[in-house]
């Protein structure tokens, strides 16, 4: 029965956009689509355990699904519109044009960022209509409460309903209006791969940051002369290299300066840094760079060191001013301020830290970072009280490991 319920949780992750994405084409309605799709899971957790993994778990959930639509579809009762998308399902005729694009996966996820949606809903909907991510994780990104994610989702189906928003292949002239957005929701899906949230979810899910990846290879190839496109392949590449040194072999998260340098993937870190040295060039040309260009560039400057020691920290504070200018978040801010921390001591980068608590109370890294300023300043119990709220916010195993130890570490 584990075994089962193991083979569900790893058909989400890596059936559940492409289910929803076969779903949405064939009736266009993206409420019908995850609907179905959630109850062909549904129905998956109750059949496998007793009825054993089928021999291919992906079909198997995607005629369930199918099923569960077409059967939505009879209830609503409607003979117009509806029973015409019903029919779809056996029509026999080929399928028209893909148009520019011609991964499933991707066309979606444009069609979800539709510009008649507020960029924060054309976000939220595609990393769940097409990430898979729960309500939970989503709301964990954006550092909202659950509810108001859930009202948010919500709204933004409620809008293409209303607005009658069809789901089509976006033109050539389309994409550029729509990248921002899909560039957004990659990142968030890579992040979640990256240091995942889920209850139960590994600490690192590989396959989320390896389709975030190749979905972004996919846009650059669409658009090879987009910057920002070309920064957030290489931001994901320095990051994706370093997975191997990430978490120890006990499952706790090694920090950047504790890991094994040579482990870290050198063909990755290579295709980055030509990537990034591309967008400096472009610069010095007199293209400004965009958010995801300076954190690539901050990373390749973290993955340019043979050791912690040798970097320069003061090219990344550089980096990070530059960044703050144009993204003035208050995540941003912790992030300057651990640098800060490097360069002018803890003392000075805690008040910088304390000054962003109104805005980031509910976000573990920020208690994660005062409790490690506090320990380097000798001042345990309030070390101990932040790392006791790191540690109740997070919601990564391999993060809580660490935050624990360098808990119980304090004097």
């Amino acid at each position: 029965m584990t075994d089962a319920r193991e083979a569900v949780t790893r058909a989400h992750r890596e059936e559940w956009a492409r289910v929803v994405a076969a779903l949405t084409r064939r009736f266009g309605d993206l409420d019908i689509a995850e609907e179905a799709a959630a109850e062909a899971f549904a129905t998956a957790v109750e059949r496998w355990p007793a009825d054993g993994v089928p021999p291919n778990p992906g079909a198997w959930l995607t005629t369930t699904a199918t099923r569960k639509a077409i059967d939505r579809i009879r209830r609503e009762n409607k003979r117009d519109d509806k029973q015409k998308e019903a029919r779809m399902v056996h029509d026999d005729e080929p399928p028209g044009p893909l148009g520019v694009i011609d991964d499933d996966r991707l066309r979606l996820i444009f069609t979800c960022c539709h510009p008649a949606l507020a960029v924060e809903a054309r976000v939220a909907l595609t990393l769940r209509m097409v990430g898979g991510l729960t309500v939970r994780e989503i709301a964990r990104a954006f550092l909202v409460a659950e509810t108001a994610m859930e009202r948010r989702i919500t709204r933004a189906k409620a809008k293409i309903k209303a607005a009658r928003i069809p789901y089509r292949v976006p033109s050539a002239e389309d994409l550029p209006a729509r990248v921002s957005g899909v560039l957004a929701v990659l990142f968030l899906v890579f992040n979640e791969g990256y240091l995942a949230t889920g209850s139960g979810a590994a600490p690192v899910r590989d396959d989320l940051t390896a389709e975030a990846i190749r979905l972004t290879r996919l846009i650059r190839a669409l658009l090879p002369d987009d910057g920002e496109v070309a920064g957030l392949l290489a931001l994901m590449l320095l990051i994706e290299a370093r997975r191997p040194a990430r978490v120890s072999a006990s499952g706790e998260l090694v920090p950047l300066h504790e890991q094994d340098r040579g482990a870290w993937d050198a063909a990755l870190i290579a295709e980055g840094h030509r990537l990034v040295r591309e967008r400096l060039a472009a610069a010095a040309a007199g293209v400004a760079p965009g958010r995801y260009q300076i954190l690539a560039a901050i990373n390749a400057v973290h993955t340019s060191a043979r050791d912690s020691r040798d970097t320069d920290r003061s090219q990344i504070l550089a980096l990070y001013d530059q960044l703050v200018r144009l993204d003035p978040s208050p995540i941003v801010a912790l992030n300057r301020a651990v640098a800060v921390a490097e360069l002018d001591g803890p003392e000075v980068a805690l008040a910088a830290v304390d000054s962003l608590e109104p805005r980031l109370a509910g976000y573990h890294a920020f208690h994660a970072t005062r409790a490690d300023l506090l320990r380097r300043l000798g001042r345990g119990p309030e070390s101990r009280a932040a790392y006791d709220k790191a540690i109740e916010l997070a919601g990564n195993t391999a993060e809580t490991a660490y935050l624990t130890r360098r808990r119980d570490q304090l004097r």
